[in-house]
């Protein structure tokens, strides 16, 4: 079992994480199915394809390229396309670089800032496969950057 699958499943035993479930599916199609059977070298786009047709059929619900609206008050001011979303509950950003670069980690941050999903995992599709695990509550969120305000607030 991979280091890293093993310390998530460890964590997740110990801890009680969100979505723990849906994560471990997750990580398992992305270490054992696609990179396993793609590797390293191919645009997002292809995992993206095959981590959606996996995780299919395990029979999740899964949508690519989820349109998220960012508001700014009563205004949009920008549209985030998240690369998947699984289970209505678990955002999913992949990349294909040489290892995860803390502006990866920075972005699904914000994209968890920005959204109501509260659990976010970066895969990248690199030399070596390689994840990381965000989380963000919603309950510690400052704004809710991801609806209108309401004409009655302040």
């Amino acid at each position: 079992m991979n280091a890293d699958k093993l310390k998530e499943k460890k964590m997740a035993q110990k801890t009680k994480l969100k979505h723990a479930d849906i994560t471990e599916k997750i990580l398992h199609v992305f270490f054992k199915k696609v990179y396993h059977q793609l590797g390293y070298g191919f645009l997002e786009k292809v995992y993206e394809n095959a981590m959606a047709l996996e995780l299919r059929q395990m029979g999740l619900k899964v949508e690519q390229q989820a349109p998220i609206n960012v508001y700014y008050g009563n205004a949009i001011v920008g549209v985030y396309y998240a690369d998947l979303v699984v289970q209505d509950a678990v955002l999913v950003e992949l990349k294909a670089a040489k290892t995860i670069d803390p502006a990866h980690e920075a972005q699904l941050l914000n994209y968890l800032r920005a959204t109501p999903y509260e659990v976010g995992l970066l895969l990248n599709f690199g030399p070596k496969a390689s994840f990381k695990r965000l989380s963000f509550d919603n309950h510690r969120k400052k704004t809710k950057t991801w609806q209108p305000k309401s004409t009655n607030s302040i």
